[in-house]
């Protein structure tokens, strides 16, 4: 096994700055009272949590009173989700979102399809893009709420969520975004951008795991999700992780700061990567459009080649990254993502996704580009249908 750690994946998750670790260790022993009590070591926590809200808020645009923490991204997409559909099911119960999310927006809204509510999922094209005029097409009487991803977890396409968000606005229509992957990768204005409610995580952003925040405008009322005490101002009950909020608005706050340069340099190193892998081998595809996606990501499928077999010879060459297949999670499946694109069974079957981090150099890009080449042509050279290919191209 290979020693060296090359570390393509941090769309999965990325690894606690020492800064936000910093920040989060008194509020492990030094720091430990309950937010809720009242007496002085509770006030200083409640006080380091409403600070940490006053961040959040500020980096989006929001109110600090518009910040609620949760658990994680996909507590928050619940919540918005199931909350906004049964506190206005007097009013609709149809549901627009698309084939394209996150499994913690479609498992969701599934579950409430079994509760008699209707959805429907808007198809993306070819890039992953979902236009705002099927969006707005797919608009009913009864439509109650408008859900699309920020930008893809796996293709890593941005849509166009100001353009959804003023349609949402014109018609009345309460407007989520799954925004996990995007916060703290692209500047986003909540106000700007006519966004009700959107979904993000710590651990995506160089935070810690187990804490997530549900931006809620203010006058949106969704149902209480967790039932319990009177924490987050009664909405969501719960002690709160303090040393997780505090982490998770050190890394927001880190995340901001010249958060257009970080994006440019990063795309420049995403593009070097597309660019060389494109150069170096043949028979592949780029998933995702080519500029309209997050800085970091790189998806691309390799004909002929399985892509559990490429994660694990990787994975021997010291690379961690993610493949468009759910094969690696037990299902014989592709991605619903890559099928939903257009990209047949086999095709997407041989799919890798590599994200990129602040901390990736252009020598460990290079290394994975020569890895890959090594990795696909051992791989092709065993699969018949490589070799026919060759044969008659002789």
């Amino acid at each position: 096994m290979n020693k060296r750690t090359i570390y393509f994946d941090h769309a999965a998750t990325t690894p606690v700055k020492p800064e936000v670790l910093a920040a989060m260790l008194p509020y492990f022993v030094e720091h430990y009272g309950n937010p809720s009590s009242i007496y002085g070591i509770g006030r200083d926590n409640r006080e380091a949590v409403n600070a940490a809200r006053e961040k959040i808020a500020a980096a989006i645009g929001a109110k600090a009173n518009e910040i609620y923490f949760t658990g994680c991204g996909t507590e928050a997409d619940n919540w918005a989700i199931k909350g906004t559909a049964r506190a206005y099911k007097d009013r609709g119960r149809h549901i627009i979102t698309s084939a394209i999310e996150h499994h913690a927006v479609l498992h969701t809204c599934a579950a409430l399809e079994k509760e008699g509510f209707e959805v429907t999922y808007i198809k993306p094209d070819e890039y992953g893009i979902i236009s705002p005029e099927d969006v707005e097409k797919a608009i009913r009487p009864d439509t109650v709420l408008i859900s699309i991803m920020f930008a893809n977890n796996e293709i890593g396409t941005v849509q166009d969520i100001a353009a959804i968000g003023e349609i949402a606005k014109a018609h009345k229509i309460v407007f989520h975004t799954d925004a996990v992957q995007a916060a703290g990768a692209l500047k986003i204005d909540v106000k700007e951008m006519n966004i009700d409610m959107m979904s993000m995580s710590a651990h995506k952003l160089y935070g810690p795991k187990g804490v997530g925040a549900l931006y809620i405008r203010s006058g949106v009322r969704p149902d209480i999700f967790l039932d319990g005490g009177a924490q987050e101002r009664g909405r969501r009950g719960g002690t709160e992780n303090v040393a997780g909020i505090v982490g998770f608005a050190k890394a927001m706050e880190i995340a901001m700061e010249g958060i257009e340069e970080k994006a440019a340099y990063i795309s420049t190193m995403r593009d070097y990567l597309i660019e060389k892998i494109e150069e170096k081998i043949p028979y592949i595809k780029l998933n995702g459009h080519r500029t309209q996606r997050l800085p970091n990501n790189v998806n691309f499928s390799f004909k002929f080649i399985e892509g559990e077999a490429l994660l694990l010879s990787l994975d021997f060459k010291g690379i961690a990254a993610s493949s468009g297949s759910a094969c690696t999670s037990g299902s014989l499946d592709p991605s619903h993502v890559l099928l939903a694109i257009g990209l047949p069974h086999e095709i997407a079957h041989g799919s890798l996704r590599l994200t990129i981090g602040e901390e990736t150099t252009m020598e460990d890009i290079d290394y994975v580009v020569e890895s890959l080449v090594e990795i696909v042509d051992r791989l092709r050279k065993m699969s018949p249908l490589y070799e026919e290919v060759i044969k008659n191209k002789a």
